[in-house]
């Protein structure tokens, strides 16, 4: 199978996973019984986020600049400016929300907005990724990360004043975002050869996003937060993590 073929492949793998961890969720608009197994979930890709960011995505990024001669760290820089970006917009979110006097809107969409950000880059980095080692490591943190986001996104969509039709439209977006990110870094990446460094910024900015959701999302109740002193999503995290150090033995 070639590596186009392989890439379409799993696109379409992390569609149908969104699609059928949200479904459920948008319809019912309730149930909590998922959640114990949504935690681990979200624990174990942050884990996975957190390893693929710093010791893959970003390394990457910041050694491709080293071999451009560039001695300022662009990436570094990128990447932390992207994960203050979002959460001065998850800050400013939080605050609209406690002062919205019941408009049960501006959480879902805010989650739909930053979500379908970070499937975009996540997309892109995706698409640029070189060896297929990359590419199943950055297949393993989406998929990973998306039924979890898909399921609580629903929640969020479902428990709206929105009504279905646009519920269903805003949630379509979000999954819309991967693909459509694989194709816009598919022709930057075609792009590469006359702009180096395109692919190396791609990456820093997905590092940021990817950091970002590994660590600071959902602030307080982030799993590296609330769920550190709850052992079995503890070791989802740092499973993820691990795992992530282990494929950077053939990367």
């Amino acid at each position: 199978m070639s590596d186009q073929a392989l890439k379409l492949l799993l696109v379409l793998v992390v569609v149908l996973v969104s699609l059928a961890a949200g479904r459920p969720a948008l319809r019912s608009g309730s149930s909590d019984h998922q959640r114990p197994a949504l935690g681990l979930g979200e624990a174990f890709a942050g884990g996975v986020f957190l390893g693929a960011g710093l010791i893959h995505m970003l390394g990457d990024a910041q050694a491709a600049f080293d071999r451009e001669g560039v001695d300022y760290p662009y990436p570094m820089v990128i990447c932390g400016g992207v994960m203050l970006l979002l959460l001065w917009v998850e800050h400013l979110a939080n605050h609209a929300a406690e002062h919205s006097r019941g408009d049960q809107r501006i959480v879902p969409l805010t989650a739909a907005f930053m979500l379908s950000i970070h499937s975009l880059l996540m997309g892109a980095a995706f698409a640029i990724a070189t060896s297929v080692t990359m590419t199943i490591v950055i297949f393993i943190a989406v998929l990973a990360h998306k039924g979890s986001a898909s399921f609580a996104l629903g929640l969020e969509l479902g428990r709206s004043s929105f009504n279905s039709v646009s519920a269903w439209r805003l949630f379509l977006v979000f999954v819309a975002m991967f693909p459509f990110g694989a194709l816009l870094g598919q022709s930057l990446s075609n792009a590469s050869d006359a702009h180096p460094l395109v692919e190396a910024s791609i990456s820093a900015l997905a590092a940021g996003t990817f950091l970002f959701f590994g660590t600071l999302h959902g602030l307080a109740s982030s799993p590296m937060i609330q769920r550190c002193c709850n052992q079995r999503e503890f070791v989802g995290a740092l499973g993820g993590f691990a795992l992530m150090a282990l494929v950077a033995i053939w990367t």
